[in-house]
């Protein structure tokens, strides 16, 4: 959850990106993401969802291996699987179901609008799993759909609760 903005060289390195054009970008209303949506599309309308944004990782927030090390609640969280909610945090089916829901309202939302034949999502990976988790076709588990920072996955939204990956 913690709110800070892009590298200056992390900036320049999406500018330099050539991402599929898109009529409108969804974003979360993290730093991070509308700075990267901004910088990969230039002059697009930006919809920021708040239901979007990343996960409160509690105790583990703004950590690394090495800080984790040793501490029984995150060896917990490994020996899980990663199964467990984080200590502190946001539970995690709580954030899936988040995740999901703001999908399909966004979704049902642009459904509406003329005009609008291609978004793109500029959200966290958590955020990516969940949805991809839910929706998508080939199903696969939440694990399965990590991508990362600055990548790219197209699909295509059914309107019936699938998107084709």
């Amino acid at each position: 959850r913690t709110d800070e903005p892009l590298l200056p060289e992390s900036m320049e390195a999406l500018k330099q990106e050539n991402m599929p054009p898109v009529d409108m970008v969804i974003t979360s209303p993290m730093r991070r993401c509308v700075e990267t949506a901004e910088a990969l599309y230039p002059g697009k309308v930006i919809l920021v969802e708040e239901n979007l944004r990343e996960m409160d990782f509690g105790e583990f927030e703004y950590k690394n291996y090495q800080e984790l090390n040793g501490n029984p609640s995150y060896q917990a969280y490994i020996d899980s699987g990663g199964a467990t909610d984080f200590p502190g945090g946001e539970p995690l089916p709580a954030f899936r179901e988040r995740c999901k829901t703001a999908f399909t309202k966004v979704m049902a939302i642009l459904e509406t609008q003329k005009g609008i034949q291609s978004v793109a999502f500029v959200v966290h990976g958590g955020t990516i799993m969940s949805i991809l988790e839910a929706y998508a076709v080939p199903a696969r588990g939440y694990f399965h759909w990590q991508i990362g920072n600055g990548q790219c996955l197209e699909g295509l939204w059914q309107g019936d609760k699938t998107i084709l990956i």
